[in-house]
């Protein structure tokens, strides 16, 4: 089976040419791409004295390049791992072994399970990041998936070509596991090692701007995936505040039989009011999320009818 390694790469001249070499020794029969997004070092270069198919995204951004990947190459297996030689290459036989055998269209190398990443990632807060992302997504989709952020992943090409990539930088990890789990495509998770980056090599996250980026597409796709569920939350909320504000209304109306509080009264009409439309909203972009998904499904076969043929 043809396989195709991918490698998102911006200033990593210190790295990727070790990335290469260890890959092309666990595949020897793979094609590496590295992609160089905007590199003002000597990626690109290293990467070609290395062997590796080397191309250029000028859109800044992971997201960016990763949907680039997606379009242009066309492969039996996808291994995308960072360029930044903190995935051990070792591991890849056992992402692929799912893929090959028809077990799983993406497999997740999981950092967090044997704690690894724990012990290496001197980043501060990235440990809770990664556990407050895993509890949203976990909570929202009722799954148990143990690591949501890693870089080092394998897919099938129904998944590459099916996968429609939104999100324009690091929230990209996140993108996949969520469209995973709303598409109901089939995924497992391998437990790797991780190793810190050396000594002299930079990371390219910002855990504040990147993790408020994660967190706003997390409920942006809750939004678009599970719209009656996320208005849902919305209606309660307006129609307990406005029940909380009504209430004394509607008692001193009982009481007196006339209303003083006129200003409170109009507040919990309209916070009613407010969560009614919510729900309303909610079942009108259910039924276009429901119909969204039906047409996804036939996408779905007419992609998987021309890979067969291809194949």
């Amino acid at each position: 089976m043809d396989v195709a390694v991918l490698v998102p790469c911006y200033n990593e001249e210190q790295t990727i040419g070790a990335v290469i070499d260890e890959f092309k020794h666990e595949l020897p029969e793979s094609t590496i791409y590295v992609y160089d997004n905007n590199s003002h070092d000597r990626t690109s270069e290293i990467a070609k004295e290395h062997g590796a198919v080397v191309r250029v995204e000028r859109k800044q951004g992971k997201g960016n390049v990763v949907r680039s990947m997606f379009n242009d190459i066309d492969a039996d297996i996808y291994v995308m791992v960072d360029g930044d030689l903190t995935y051990p290459a070792s591991f890849v036989h056992e992402l692929i072994a799912p893929i090959r055998n028809g077990e799983a269209h993406m497999v997740i190398g999981d950092r967090l399970s044997n704690g690894t990443y724990t012990d290496e990632n001197q980043r501060a807060f990235h440990n809770l990041g990664n556990a407050m992302v895993k509890g949203l997504i976990n909570r929202f989709y009722k799954s148990d998936l143990k690591d949501i952020m890693t870089g080092y992943r394998a897919f099938d090409r129904l998944f590459v070509k099916s996968m429609p990539v939104m999100s324009p930088g690091f929230e990209i990890e996140t993108e996949m596991s969520i469209h995973a789990l709303d598409k109901r495509l089939t995924f497992k998770e391998v437990a790797i090692d991780y190793k810190d980056r050396p000594q002299g090599s930079e990371s390219k996250l910002n855990t504040y701007s990147d993790g408020f980026k994660v967190l706003n597409k997390i409920f942006t796709l809750f939004k678009e995936y599970k719209p009656l569920s996320f208005f849902s939350i919305w209606s309660i909320l307006f129609l307990g505040a406005g029940l909380a504000t009504g209430v004394p209304v509607i008692i001193e109306y009982f009481s007196t039989l006339f209303i003083t509080r006129v200003p409170s009264a109009i507040l919990a009409v309209g916070l009613v009011v407010l969560s009614v439309l919510s729900l309303v909203c909610g079942l009108i972009l259910d039924t276009v999320a429901s119909n969204h998904k039906k047409q996804f499904e036939l996408d779905l076969k007419q992609i998987n009818e021309s890979i067969k043929r291809k194949g």
